[in-house]
């Protein structure tokens, strides 16, 4: 009987990927993280093992995720530093915490919580009124904001623009999963294109925000969504949340929205 030992590839390897990826020559890079042409090369082949902190600085100018830079420190025999952490663990619940703070004081209009596949991690009351409607199935947990924004089953017979809202939401996806290579979000990507023939071949919204219009009972809500990301996340987990919240696009809406409770 034989054994298939799986070894895990060289850092130099990982990052001549990642800087393939980025669609950047060794000069490029080499400026950017300001280290050598020749030791860039030489980290590249194997020639020269770089430090933690060299693998670091290299990896911060190929803006790769956390999450892939504790597995570029690994291959380089360093121990994790962004190691993300369960949403249950106890030391990141004071910023959960936090977190569901500005959801509830977004009230009275809709704000979510999202991880990094747009799955809801947690959302106000006024959520409720977006998902009025949609079949159960797609608000079984974990909810896929995308998912149920796009599947016939979801918001999308009510969404007055569907196509310009999917190519606005299959842009979004696509962008991500082009800067963190993840395979969950590359199926994501093409699991909402095709929700919406054309929405990945669709224009990328023009003005500077969207408006979703929404039809709800005998009237239309319009908002703007706004996404927010902690930039000083030194954990992966939270790195990977973002709030994504909606405001009144008009006084119709603002009136509607004014009735749902604090």
């Amino acid at each position: 009987m034989t054994t298939t030992v799986q070894t895990r590839p060289e850092v130099g390897t990982l990052l001549r990927t990642w800087r393939e990826r980025r669609r950047l020559s060794q000069l490029e890079l080499s400026t950017r993280a300001q280290v050598s042409t020749r030791h860039l090369s030489y980290v590249e082949t194997g020639r020269s093992r770089p430090t933690a902190e060299m693998i670091d600085r290299i990896a911060d100018s190929l803006e790769v995720p956390l999450r892939s830079r504790d597995e570029l420190l690994l291959a380089g025999g360093y121990a994790p530093r962004h190691e993300g952490r369960g949403l249950d663990d106890a030391d990141l619940g004071v910023v959960l915490d936090g977190l569901r703070h500005l959801l509830d004081a977004h009230l009275p209009n809709p704000a979510l919580l999202l991880d990094r596949h747009w799955d809801v991690v947690d959302a106000n009351a006024a959520t409720d009124l977006l998902l009025a409607g949609c079949e159960p199935a797609l608000l079984e947990p974990p909810v896929n904001a995308i998912r149920v924004s796009l599947h016939p089953g979801g918001l999308a017979p009510r969404i007055r623009n569907l196509s310009q809202w999917a190519a606005h939401l299959v842009h979004q996806v696509q962008a991500r999963a082009d800067l963190t290579h993840d395979p969950a979000l590359v199926a994501l990507a093409r699991e909402a294109a095709a929700y919406v023939p054309g929405a990945a071949r669709g224009p990328r919204p023009t003005g500077p925000v969207l408006a979703l219009e929404l039809e709800h009972g005998d009237g239309l809500l319009r908002f703007f969504s706004v996404s927010a990301r902690l930039e000083t996340a030194t954990d992966a987990t939270l790195d990977e949340l973002h709030l994504e919240t909606f405001l009144p696009a008009d006084r119709e809406t603002q009136r509607a929205m004014a009735s749902v409770p604090r």
